[in-house]
């Protein structure tokens, strides 16, 4: 009986570690595959809108942000640098303005600021919710030329690491 009960324990353990094993390369998989980008319609200050189909063949950022966001506002120099560094090989930068963000406090911030990239409201909060019912600023996507999104961060990113994927993205 005692061997018995240690085959069971043994079988109990294998078929644990096999259903571990199974749940991680599944994770690993879901890591791996590419969501597509929602298919919106981006309206910039001027009210010119932008469809994200017509951004397709560049690599594009979306940033939602907010002037009353304290880390938004400290990362945005380091977001102006990294388009400016890399515009010139195809990429777009949209920084979406949060639906609570009023409209002249964006317009104010993009001005003094001199932001070189399109700037959008979200008046309706529609924006937010296709790209996954955002709510933390600064949420950011980056899309492959695809229009698959391939990273977001929830808070600032790590720059070093985002021009790396900015600059493998922009060779494929």
């Amino acid at each position: 009986m005692g061997n018995l009960f240690c085959f069971k324990s043994y079988k109990r353990f294998w078929s644990f570690v096999w259903a571990v094993a199974g749940a991680a390369f599944v994770l690993a998989l879901a890591g791996c595959s590419q969501e597509p980008a929602p298919q919106v319609s981006f309206t910039d200050l001027q009210g010119k809108k932008i469809a994200m189909s017509a951004l397709r063949g560049k690599v594009v950022i979306v940033n939602f942000w907010a002037t009353s966001c304290t880390t938004c506002v400290a990362e945005m120099p380091d977001m102006i640098k990294s388009y400016q560094k890399y515009q010139p090989q195809g990429l777009e930068y949209v920084a979406v303005a949060m639906q609570y963000d009023p409209p002249n406090y964006v317009v104010n911030f993009t001005e003094t600021r001199q932001l070189p990239f399109t700037v959008a409201l979200d008046v309706d909060g529609k924006l937010a919710h296709a790209f996954g019912d955002v709510r933390l600023t600064p949420t950011t996507f980056v899309i492959d030329k695809q229009g698959n999104i391939i990273k977001r961060y929830v808070g600032p990113p790590q720059f070093d690491e985002l021009h790396q994927l900015l600059e493998k993205a922009l060779k494929a």
